[in-house]
């Protein structure tokens, strides 16, 4: 009798570290933050679930360590259709979006781990013509 009470109270503690793992894996939101570039494309694929996916083209070419390359591109995944609405109409022009980061993508979020939850801004074009020729 003992015993059955001990397994009990094992599996229930066992139950409880797995979903907080869980929750702390998938759904704990490691940061939010604003990014900002010309949105380059975004597109609904998948298998099983139908997701958003996006792509950023960040302006700039600061690096973190002296002749090393950074990418200058922020890929991202969109739950919201009304968001993503939106970002269609986008297309090419420069954004500014609001995104949450997480630990691990899920497929039915998304196959990033990076989310955009708002479009802040969205401007168009602007020629630039500040050569001196």
């Amino acid at each position: 009798m003992k015993g059955k009470k001990y397994f009990g109270c094992g599996m229930l503690f066992f139950l409880i570290a797995l979903g907080l793992f869980a929750w702390w894996r998938y759904y704990f939101v490691f940061g939010e933050g604003v990014k900002a570039g010309d949105l380059n494309f975004l597109v609904k694929k998948g298998y099983v679930f139908k997701t958003w996916e996006g792509r950023l083209i960040q302006t700039g070419f600061k690096t973190p360590a002296p002749g090393s390359m950074q990418s200058n591109e922020f890929e991202f995944s969109v739950v919201s259709d009304e968001v993503a609405k939106k970002l269609e109409n986008a297309s090419g022009k420069f954004v500014e979006l609001r995104y949450k980061e997480y630990l691990h993508a899920l497929p039915w979020r998304g196959m990033s781990r990076y989310v955009v939850t708002q479009v802040l801004r969205i401007e168009e074009q602007r020629e630039e013509n500040d050569l001196p020729y």
